[in-house]
């Protein structure tokens, strides 16, 4: 009975016209394109202020950060001065990608005996234990420093301005801003500073946020110091000690992101790049690796062998997933080897094209010798390109407001492990595992697409989809993004919060799938089901080379916007 109710709601989508151009049934609309600049937010106000910055002189990475600093404010379900930020940016003048990892650590006062004394086997979700130091604004001022053209204060004056004079609440955004505030209006400062009168701003609404005004307007004045060093460093530390938790003025003023070298892949002659761990872009080009090896010039978009050999590919890099990726000082992973055709094509050979894998044990060391959120992205006239990703982990993240400030701090903390001995065991002063994870495609040397699609662990298996849509599909831009998705769950997971996977996971499908799709899986062995909305959010940029015209694509599940000049 559950299996004819799941393919029931399988075939019951809505039925589509075909586009009048492309004849695809789920295109939305055209490609954004123009000669100068492009922004992909999503949000329309911040990819607004993204183009307004660069219209005045500023780089990509003055767009990217002032659009973030809005996303704050009018996004805070999904990122904000309290979170991390990852980066790629391509440089023009050094014909070069820089990567920065601007992720926070732990609390250095808190320890794994803390947690085995309070009787914990997992972080809490919510609340003082998962906030570990946010990376966000001092991830704006390294960009800044290296590749800033605009002051930083003209960079956030449209944020400050947004937040004194309020902007109307987006739809999407206001339902889930509506499904936070149950969950966090217990923490102290949460209702104080995120909701109007106990609820959520309804759609529409006129939402200001005078606190983080002032935060902004201190960042602004005094530099990233402001933030790790002075008065909003010190009200978060007497918060935090007020209200049982650890992270101190010293955690915040000891903080520091960096500067890492993007790795990447060879997919079909395109160069596909990401961040190494502790996040988790890797699995992406591990996952393009395995798939490199069938000839989808063969297989349609939307087959059945096309979903069953993504799925399988996927389970196979999310178990190395689990077994390797942490915070290199701590437990470094043989990424090179990870990432590595060889390695590939032995894994390559677990994949049956009949049935589906039960179970996946992740390489051994021996095999390998032979982690809610925004994504944005922003091109300049002179070709800088910028892909950035920012949260606050958990929707509108740990739930802890600390007073007068306007932020809530991020949970990242919840995706350590509480087990000795586990690449991703709590220690003090330590990064945990990251999900967001910014991407970028070269081709020939020359800056090809600059992506991102957030969503926890759909990210790689996001990343994957829209490599493939557009080098083996032939989609453009916008059709990439529009294209029904794939979700593979109930894998091991590198916080260790569910047992390994041993019945084949669960194969979610978005509606648009073919019925002959669901029956070739199920009669493979999967287990497919329909599921609404965990599919993430899409933002890309296209450079064409020969004239350096843009291309822009936004999310059509979202509120964003990809607009140009």
């Amino acid at each position: 009975m559950r299996y004819l109710l799941t393919l029931l709601l399988l075939c019951a989508a809505p039925a589509y016209a075909a586009d009048r151009i492309t004849g695809r049934d789920f295109a939305t609309r055209s490609e954004v394109i123009a000669p100068h600049a492009m922004a992909a937010t999503s949000h329309p106000l911040a990819t607004q202020i993204a183009l307004d910055v660069m219209k005045q002189g500023g780089s990509a990475v003055d767009a990217a950060i002032a659009a973030n600093a809005a996303l704050g404010l009018m996004e805070p379900t999904g990122n904000g001065v309290g979170g991390d930020l990852f980066a790629i940016v391509w440089d023009p003048k050094t014909k070069k990608l820089y990567g920065y990892n601007g992720s926070g650590r732990s609390p250095k006062s808190l320890t794994l005996d803390y947690f085995q004394k309070q009787g914990l086997t997992d972080i809490p979700p919510l609340g003082p234990l998962p906030v570990s130091v946010p990376g966000a604004v001092d991830g704006w001022f390294a960009l800044h420093d290296r590749f800033g053209k605009a002051p930083m204060k003209d960079v956030l004056a449209p944020a400050i301005r947004y937040a004194r004079e309020g902007h109307p609440v987006a739809e999407t955004i206001a339902y889930y801003w509506g499904r936070s505030v149950p969950r966090l209006s217990k923490y102290p400062g949460f209702s104080e500073q995120f909701t109007v009168g106990g609820r959520a701003p309804r759609t529409g609404e006129l939402w200001k946020n005078p606190n983080l005004a002032d935060t902004l307007q201190k960042i602004s004045d005094g530099g990233r110091d402001a933030f790790y060093k002075g008065d909003i460093a010190r009200t978060i530390d007497a918060y935090f000690k007020a209200n049982g938790g650890f992270l101190s003025y010293e955690d915040l003023a000891a903080h520091h992101g960096e500067w890492v070298e993007p790795v990447s892949t060879n997919y079909r002659g395109y160069d596909i790049w990401e961040l190494p761990p502790n996040g988790q872009g890797i699995a992406a080009l591990q996952m393009l690796n395995v798939l490199e090896g069938y000839d989808f010039s063969k297989i349609p978009f939307g087959s059945a062998e096309h979903v069953h050999l993504f799925v399988e590919a996927k389970k196979l890099a999310f178990a190395d997933r689990a077994r390797w990726y942490a915070d290199p000082a701590f437990q470094p992973a043989p990424v090179a080897k990870l990432i590595s055709k060889a390695y590939a094509q032995q894994r390559r050979k677990l994949i049956s094209e009949d049935k589906p894998l039960r179970e996946v044990q992740p390489g051994t060391p021996a095999e390998l010798d032979q982690g809610d959120t925004i994504y944005l992205t922003t091109a300049d006239a002179d070709g800088m390109m910028v892909s950035l990703i920012q949260s606050n982990y958990r929707g509108m993240g740990s739930g802890m407001a600390p007073p007068g400030l306007g932020f809530i701090l991020q949970d990242r903390g919840e995706m350590f492990v509480l087990k000795p001995g586990h690449p991703n065991t709590f220690e003090p002063g330590k990064r945990p595992f990251q999900t967001i994870i910014p991407a970028f495609i070269t081709k020939d040397g020359k800056p090809f697409v600059s992506f991102g699609l957030m969503g926890g662990a759909m990210q790689p298996q996001g990343h994957v989809q829209m490599v493939m849509n557009l080098v083996d599909f032939g989609m453009n831009l916008q059709e990439a993004g529009d294209a029904p998705r794939i979700q593979h769950e109930n894998d091991t997971e590198p916080t260790g919060q569910n047992t390994a996977m041993s019945d084949g996971g669960v194969v979610q499908l978005e509606s648009g799938f073919p019925y002959e799709t669901v029956r070739g899986l199920m009669d493979k062995g999967h287990h497919v089901e329909w599921a609404l909305g965990p599919y993430g959010g899409y933002q890309a940029i296209r450079r064409d080379p020969q004239t350096g015209v843009y291309f822009g694509a936004s999310e059509s599940r979202k509120d964003g916007q990809a607009a140009g000049y």
